[in-house]
């Protein structure tokens, strides 16, 4: 938000304002615009051009259209008619993982394929006027922002003619806490959309996620070292409890999430595309203590400690359900 909007709808400064009109008419526009340039920095980044993108999938908690934000975008960036369009809306913080388990499995069963993964969020259909009556509204003021995120992933890199890998998806998976689907909620109204965050978020999922790491760290073969602080971890900064439980519960060094308290300090909780933040810096530190590049997709940011050498990593966010995306990763460095 800010005072030039507030100039232009001053109604969004009214307390209980129909405005979800003016809210979309907002959101609508800066979403695409967030994700187009996001996607441009990522496109540069990989080294190819817009036409050899095969699928797109779009995320994105902030945008309520048809058609949806997907076929903008693939308009703006001159994507082939004939290039495969996937949206997940409303995953809230684990949109940006979803989107990479997806993107997965659509380059492993389309060979030659290469997908362009997008996540775009703002906050404007969630603002609200300063109250007396509601100071929990300055905490998620300061903690959430705005921004946009890229990047492409492929199965097989074509040697000299893609840059900007560095690691490999293994394996994903999703799963849901049974009897939590109300501690994340979100509503849609005529005044936008509001969010209640249950207190016990950060005990939830601590009493997990060792139990989700261990599931998903026995899929691969060969297996990955048994200590959690062998791995480099990417894990979602939905908040400094949330990092500070999953870090105690699983015995972490301080340095191991320092990835994701750099990307919350930098941009908030930006919902799915903070991870891709993450997993920016995470790229940066490899490259900086490796001493050069990977061998093959791109990301780029609309808007790098734990990975010093590390061969394997667990990529980690959690969303309304509570949901848990996991994805154990490969290093490429």
């Amino acid at each position: 938000m800010s005072r030039e909007l507030l100039n232009k709808y001053p109604e969004l400064a009214v307390e209980g304002s129909p405005t979800i009109r003016q809210r979309l008419e907002i959101a609508n526009t800066a979403v695409v615009d967030m994700a187009y340039a996001a996607s441009v920095a990522c496109l540069r980044d990989w080294g190819r051009p817009a036409g050899d993108i095969t699928h797109l999938v779009f995320v994105s908690s902030s945008e309520l259209r048809l058609p949806g934000g997907d076929l903008h975008l693939a308009a703006r960036l001159s994507l082939r008619p004939d290039a495969s369009r996937v949206t997940l809306y409303y995953l809230g913080c684990s949109g940006g993982a979803a989107a990479l388990r997806v993107a997965k499995d659509l380059a492993e069963n389309n060979p030659g394929s290469r997908v362009l993964v997008v996540t775009s969020e703002t906050t404007v259909l969630g603002f609200r006027p300063p109250s007396r009556d509601r100071p929990y509204d300055l905490v998620g003021a300061a903690l959430f922002g705005d921004g946009a995120a890229a990047a492409v992933v492929g199965a097989d890199p074509v040697a000299g003619e893609e840059a900007g890998s560095f690691m490999e998806m293994e394996w994903a998976v999703q799963e849901f806490l049974p009897g939590t689907a109300g501690v994340i909620d979100g509503r849609m109204s005529e005044q936008g959309i509001s969010f209640r965050l249950g207190r016990d978020l950060p005990e939830a999922i601590e009493a997990k996620i060792e139990g989700f790491c261990r599931r998903l760290m026995a899929r691969a073969s060969p297996r990955p070292p048994p200590e959690f602080n062998d791995l480099f971890w990417a894990v979602h900064p939905g908040g400094p409890a949330i990092l500070n439980r999953v870090e105690a519960r699983l015995g972490l060094r301080p340095e191991k999430l320092l990835c994701s308290r750099r990307a919350l300090s930098d941009y908030g909780n930006a919902s799915s595309n903070t991870i891709f933040y993450v997993l920016e810096y995470l790229r940066e530190e490899m490259k900086n203590k490796n001493g050069g590049g990977g061998r093959g997709g791109g990301g780029g940011r609309g808007g790098g400690g734990g990975g010093a050498g590390e061969e394997w990593g667990l990529v980690l966010a959690f969303g309304p359900g509570i949901t848990f995306e996991g994805i154990l990763v490969r290093s490429l460095q």
